[in-house]
């Protein structure tokens, strides 16, 4: 599986040239492996449009608690339904989609599963907020291909140096329907 991680503070400009350029870099692989990625706003939502719009088969990571769907944050929300609806297959993952420690847990889950990773990164390093440079690190640890995707013209929102981020990606606002895919659950983590 292909695997998407990066910056949820991108501007919704940069949103537009990642997508692109991920289906770009989907387009040029040889083989069909399949897209995954958490279910979010922000890069999760751009890779899956780029994966599907490639052609690929999308797997899309639903949090869970106590077996049953969480409810993700706000800013998530759209992008997570929409990405629901892009999905041929969902599975359960378990963790707090509200606690930063849970979802970089998971998210190194998520890489695990991958044969290759692309990270929508500016190269910046971990700062107790934005785990993506930890991502990569902890890909390229074990072997995992990583790509950085990162076009001319993206940038990041601006935030006060001593803001704390409480939000775990930009929020997509096109209102999105309830999706059926839900129903086809599978049980289970990324394996």
């Amino acid at each position: 599986m292909i695997v998407a991680v990066g910056h949820a503070d991108l501007t919704a400009p940069a949103l537009e040239l990642v997508q692109a350029e991920l289906r770009d870099h989907l387009d040029r692989l040889s083989d069909g492996a399949a897209g995954l990625v958490r279910a979010g706003a922000g890069v999760p939502l751009a890779f899956g449009r780029a994966a599907r719009a490639a052609g690929r088969r999308l797997v899309v990571l639903l949090p869970t608690q106590r077996a049953v769907p969480a409810v993700l944050p706000e800013p998530d929300r759209s992008g997570a339904a929409e990405l629901l609806m892009l999905a041929e297959e969902v599975r359960l993952l378990g963790f707090d989609p509200a606690d930063r420690d849970a979802r970089v847990s998971a998210d190194e889950r998520v890489v695990a599963a991958g044969r290759r990773v692309y990270a929508v990164w500016d190269g910046s390093p971990s700062n107790g907020t934005d785990a993506t440079a930890h991502l990569v690190a902890f890909a390229r640890s074990r072997g995992i291909p990583v790509e950085v995707v990162w076009p001319a013209g993206a940038t990041r929102r601006a935030r006060p140096a001593d803001a704390p981020d409480t939000s775990t990606a930009q929020a997509d606002t096109r209102p999105a329907a309830m999706p059926h895919a839900a129903a086809r659950a599978v049980k289970g983590g990324a394996r």
